[in-house]
């Protein structure tokens, strides 16, 4: 069982996803730490209600990337983490910890990527009036979402889609291929 760190800043539906699938024994993971760079969040209550251990924290806090992340890279190695599992982490990784765990950085991100990446590729998607949008998981480099592809799934964008819809439909995608392509990356099935 690989040892995880899931990384979250919003209410956790991938998280969610994740811990699901662990419990359910489709990913032989064992969830051991969760961050979350928003206090306030819902993906913390996700993570009291199964009882995983939290680094919550505010980034005004501290003088900048790399002193929050000298934090991080603490508590990770504190918790045996092997892999960090982005779901909804709004930051991007910095040097300290892409140096540490250099290949062991997954994301996933809303759209088929090299299109529409950073913030709202929902939103991006739509205003481009695209047929086809969709789901990438993808390695972590220091660009953003950049990093080498794991896996595409397509979705389809129907002509009156509306953001709710799309991003319904997205999320359905996301928590079915997130937990099925990081069992497989485990299982050594998936080669980068």
């Amino acid at each position: 069982m690989k040892k995880i760190a899931v990384f979250a800043s919003g209410s956790g539906t991938n998280f969610q996803a994740i811990i699901d699938a662990s419990k359910q024994g489709e990913l032989e993971a064992d969830i051991v730490l969760f961050v979350c760079d928003r206090p306030g969040a819902y993906s913390i209550e996700r993570a009291q209600n199964e009882g995983i251990n939290q680094f919550v924290f505010s980034a005004k806090d501290f003088a900048g990337k790399a002193e929050y992340e000298e934090v991080m890279l603490q508590k990770l190695k504190e918790s045996g983490a092997e892999y960090i599992i982005l779901a909804g982490y709004m930051r991007l990784i910095g040097p300290t910890l892409l140096k540490e765990f250099e290949g062991r950085i997954i994301n996933i991100h809303p759209s088929l990527l090299p299109a529409f990446p950073g913030k709202d590729a929902i939103g991006q998607a739509l205003a481009a009036d695209v047929k086809v949008s969709g789901v990438t998981v993808h390695y972590v480099d220091e660009g953003m979402d950049t990093g080498p592809i794991i896996a595409q799934e397509p979705v389809e964008i129907n002509v009156d889609e509306t953001r709710e819809s799309l991003q319904k439909k997205i999320h359905e995608v996301e928590h079915k291929l997130y937990p099925k392509v990081l069992q497989n990356l485990f299982r050594d099935k998936m080669v980068k």
